[in-house]
């Protein structure tokens, strides 16, 4: 049995930055990790990958070849690997018996919530292989402060979760970033939790453009609640403590933390890790105001 992550995500989110951290992190408790780039346009690595899509299809090659753009030339590249998946079996085959798996995917959204193409290649991974994988999906905390742009990603991260059908962890990457654009208008556990979505309701009146979808915006608001999947974890990349939960959760989600709990128990008695709450990342990265009027912006 084979653990591992598969990392998506839109452009910008940290997919890349991510997966360097991670498999530095996890190396750290004793794991051997294999990073697998499945980005053809990811051309400028920062961590040392097992295997490379690059080595069987590039993504500058498509373009010119057939005429595409970035968009339809990375669907061609993963329609070609997913007809090709016995190269990268033949790949992973040498590395299954003692790695960790990170799966580093391209950024285009369609991908994940419209194409089959890379679902069906993980699907095939997952039967042919034994593998026990965890869908990690990025969102860049800063699109809190934008509640159009907040709501945008709760059904993002809804419609991915449906399609992709693995266990799966919503993540607000660059945490430390939150307030870069502005501040936000709830605490952070509003936007973690997804819960009483209405409040956002208010802060989108606010906004002309936002105002003009005010019944759309409430319908999607509503059927991400109905559903009740979307919540999110907290990441800030750099700081040990933070990677450290967020591993505890895929460890849970996949299943790795049953398969060997001993052995878990001994790679994280490597380094401090104790629980972080949601209350303890807003004190760390989010400043206090104190102009801030709780029964105001309060979202509870």
């Amino acid at each position: 049995m084979v653990f591992g992550q598969v990392v998506i995500g839109p452009p910008g989110s940290g997919k890349t930055t991510y997966c360097n951290g991670m498999s530095q992190f996890l190396q750290l408790i004793g794991r051997k990790v294999a990073v697998i780039n499945l980005d053809p346009a990811n051309d400028a690595l920062p961590y040392e990958c097992a295997v490379n899509i690059e080595d069987l299809i590039k993504l500058s090659d498509v373009m010119v070849e057939h005429g595409l753009g970035p968009n339809g030339g990375l669907v061609y590249c993963l329609d070609y690997l997913e007809k090709n998946i016995d190269w990268l079996e033949a790949k992973l085959k040498p590395l299954i018996k003692d790695h960790y798996f990170l799966f580093d995917f391209p950024g285009q959204v369609e991908l994940f919530f419209l194409h089959s193409s890379a679902k069906n290649v993980i699907m095939k991974l997952v039967k042919k292989l034994n593998l026990r994988l965890t869908a990690v999906h990025l969102v860049d905390a800063h699109l809190c402060s934008d509640p159009g742009k907040y709501v945008s990603a709760l059904l993002l991260s809804l419609s991915t979760m449906l399609h992709m059908e693995l266990p799966h962890i919503n993540v607000l990457s660059k945490i430390d970033l939150i307030e870069s654009y502005g501040k936000l208008a709830f605490n952070l556990d509003f936007y973690t939790d997804v819960e009483n979505l209405s409040y956002l309701q208010y802060s989108l009146d606010q906004d002309p453009r936002s105002a003009k979808y005010r019944k759309l915006t409430k319908e999607i608001c509503d059927v991400v609640e109905d559903y009740s999947l979307v919540n999110f974890a907290t990441l800030d990349i750099q700081d040990k403590e933070s990677v450290g939960n967020l591993v505890k959760l895929i460890d849970k989600s996949n299943g790795y933390i049953f398969a060997g709990i001993e052995a878990s128990a001994v790679e994280f008695s490597k380094i401090a890790v104790g629980p972080l709450t949601v209350a303890a990342v807003q004190e760390k990265y989010m400043k206090d105001d104190e102009n801030f009027d709780d029964d105001e912006h309060s979202g509870d």
